[in-house]
């Protein structure tokens, strides 16, 4: 089985486990956080419906600087609605899908840099940055977003198994 193919059944299961968690986040709650050095629940829940379109920039980019020397640093446009988080975390797989169709495993092969300031900050082939700052990236960030829902007495969902708002085995 090509890489690809395996990306992009990955990015079917993942999309569809995000979307069942974003379309819970209690609105009007952005700034809501559950320590003074967790991040804000609107910037978390923004993050998470746009990190799989970072797959785009990791096919068809050598590399990414989120804080260019001479140049802003990366910002994520604030997301405070569900539909708005559920437009972009649709709008990102579109842009991971498309990417994902139009690429080999020989390009998934070559080298992807990550940069922070002009410093690589990790260096990898590009299926192994897919994998690792993208997929399970997600994973954790959505774990974190599943606490932040039960903390805000939000249901939530079953994503690897039952939750105790979902499927729960008695």
């Amino acid at each position: 089985m090509k890489m690809t193919d395996l990306f992009l059944a990955d990015l079917d299961r993942e999309a569809a486990s995000t979307r069942r968690a974003l379309e819970r986040v209690p609105e009007g709650r952005d700034d809501w956080k559950p320590h003074e050095k967790s991040m804000p629940l609107g910037y978390l829940a923004t993050l998470i419906a746009t990190i799989l379109g970072w797959i785009n920039f990791m096919v068809n980019q050598d590399q990414l600087d989120m804080a260019p020397k001479d140049g802003p640093k990366y910002k994520p446009q604030a997301l405070k609605t569900n539909s708005e988080l559920l437009a972009a975390l649709d709008e990102s797989v579109a842009k991971a899908r498309t990417a994902l169709e139009n690429t080999t495993d020989e390009h998934l092969l070559t080298t992807w840099k990550f940069l922070v300031g002009g410093q690589v900050a990790s260096e990898n082939p590009r299926h192994v940055m897919i994998r690792d700052a993208v997929f399970s990236h997600l994973a954790h960030h959505r774990g974190q977003l599943t606490v932040y829902l039960r903390l805000n007495e939000a249901s939530v969902p079953a994503i690897y198994g039952p939750s105790a708002d979902e499927g729960r085995f008695h």
